[in-house]
């Protein structure tokens, strides 16, 4: 059996159990959750908590993210969005998407006056590629603009702005922020204001990009934080992994994909 099957097996199998699908449920409401937040949740022992988020784990389901002492656990989509890829048709998906957004908005209408809160999002890829080399693929405003369509400038040192640039010689800026925390080349955490010509009326969301190696690949970890809104939650779970199966292309094959991948979704980070 292929990689790629082994994998999808894995998958499916992890998604059989009800209180392994329960534990995604309750991170899809709720991401970043501990253990003992995700053992008090659903009044499970820790060590059977455990032993379902390992499968989780390993299926590609759920990532965990280390923030000082703690472990906190992700949805991660991605797995998912491989599944919908493989057998959802591109004739298929204007339709499912139409039946989607009815369905969620008569949920909305259901629900209380008081907004439920916006998890974060995670995704998680792996790249065969040295660390130092997605580092300058995330920093380097030539590279960017080859695999994203913009422009990332800055001097990437702690405190300083970025922008996030249109590659397209009309200097537009559609996206600027700051650098919070820089350690090149495995941790990069930006401010992200998608409106940089709006009032500031609320916080700038938060991106993490967490790089891993192991030997001949790296762990590419994306957390996207403090989002203000379901809208862009469905904007950046589109547009994330269109960009970073773009970055992907580029790094292992040294052309970005032949097509924009964000077309397909009709999103552009």
């Amino acid at each position: 059996m292929s990689l790629e099957g082994k994998a999808m097996d894995a998958i499916f199998k992890a998604l059989a159990d009800p209180t392994r699908r329960l534990l995604l449920d309750r991170l899809r409401e709720h991401d970043g959750q501990t253990l003992g937040e995700l053992c008090e949740r659903l009044d499970m022992a820790r060590q059977s908590a455990t032993q379902h988020l390992d499968v989780l784990q390993r299926a590609g389901l759920v990532t965990v993210v280390r923030r000082g002492r703690e472990r906190l656990h992700y949805l991660n989509p991605a797995p998912v969005h491989e599944i919908g890829e493989r057998w959802i048709s591109a004739f298929d998906r204007p339709r499912l998407e139409t039946i989607s957004a009815i369905r969620h908005q008569a949920e909305e209408y259901a629900m209380t006056e008081r907004p439920a809160p916006v998890p974060s999002y995670v995704y998680v890829t792996y790249i065969r590629a040295s660390a130092d080399q997605v580092w300058r693929a995330l920093t380097d405003a030539d590279l960017t603009a080859r695999y994203w369509g913009h422009a990332n400038v800055s001097d990437w040192q702690a405190g300083s702005p970025w922008e996030h640039r249109r590659a397209d010689g009309s200097g537009v800026v559609d996206v600027t922020g700051r650098v919070v925390e820089s350690e090149p080349p495995t941790r990069l955490v930006i401010t992200f204001e998608d409106a940089p010509d709006a009032a500031a009326t609320r916080e700038p969301s938060l991106v993490t990009f967490l790089v891993e190696p192991h030997e001949d690949i790296v762990r590419l970890t994306v957390t996207h934080e403090n989002l203000p809104n379901q809208e862009m939650l469905g904007g950046i779970s589109r547009g994330w992994p269109a960009v970073l199966a773009n970055l992907k292309s580029l790094l292992e094959t040294g052309e970005p994909l032949p097509q924009a991948p964000w077309e397909m979704s009709g999103e552009h980070a």
